[in-house]
């Protein structure tokens, strides 16, 4: 089997994007791993802080965060709340960037998005698998392998061109990511809203502002965050405070 990989090169990066907590006891043994098999590889904390168990935020959050990564780039992303379950590990290709991870979903929002791409399921298991730690385990040495080597040994993967779980391109019209500022992330693109339109979280409706400068100190407003999605926030304060707003809150435009 031939596999579409380039051979390592030292622009390759690994990036990390989890539900651990960024203070918990799972990033260090996963870097433990990456730096035995990978050490001269740069490895990328993009995210441990992703919603916990929320798979369908996750896909969502990760899509809106990988455009400005290389090409070959290859991102252990692990959100993954049936793990020891019957889902599946995979490896996607979506747009010369390689995903590896579980199949319940999480990677398919980046892979429905792409222009191309493709999938394989891996079939490898390690001397010793945690039933409950296959980040560390399973996970993070395929993508190790992947980003030194540029190809993983014969008989590692089955081609299976999709995965299990679709949820397919569309927005997720709900809050998927409060950060510590209290600003609340939507699932919504916010190119496909018209700057008119007010944003809608129940009985409350907020205007759109380009920056938090165009505001009065204390007002709540939405605008286009970095990532490209409609963010809500209150200028100088936190929104999820303020407005009561948390993860999986309905979102809506008018």
């Amino acid at each position: 089997m031939n596999w579409p990989w380039k051979r390592y090169n030292t622009d390759m990066a690994l990036v990390l994007f989890t539900d651990f907590g960024s203070g918990d006891i799972y990033v260090g043994q996963l870097k433990a791993v990456l730096q035995r098999l990978a050490p001269q590889v740069a490895v990328i904390d993009l995210l441990h802080d992703a919603p916990a168990f929320n798979v369908r935020a996750g896909a969502h959050l990760l899509a809106s965060m990988v455009g400005r990564f290389a090409e070959d780039s290859v991102f252990l992303s692990v959100v993954d709340p049936g793990v020891g379950g019957t889902r599946e590990a995979v490896v996607v290709q979506a747009d010369e960037r390689w995903y590896v991870g579980p199949d319940n979903g999480l990677l398919s929002v980046v892979g429905a998005r792409a222009a191309k791409g493709d999938c394989w399921r891996i079939v490898w298991q390690p001397e010793q698998l945690s039933a409950s730690f296959h980040g560390r385990d399973l996970l993070a040495p395929v993508a190790a392998t992947l980003a030194v080597q540029g190809s993983l040994p014969k008989g590692w993967f089955e081609h299976s061109g999709r995965l299990n779980v679709e949820f397919g391109g569309d927005d997720l019209p709900e809050i998927i990511y409060v950060d510590h500022y209290g600003n609340a992330h939507t699932g919504i693109r916010a190119s496909g809203i018209p700057r008119e339109a007010r944003l809608a979280l129940g009985e409350l409706r907020l205007p759109f502002a380009r920056v938090y400068s165009e505001v009065a100190e204390g007002s709540a407003f939405w605008y286009e965050n970095s990532q490209g999605l409609a963010e809500i926030a209150v200028s100088c304060g936190s929104a999820a405070q303020r407005l009561g707003l948390k993860i999986g809150d309905g979102v809506a435009w008018e």
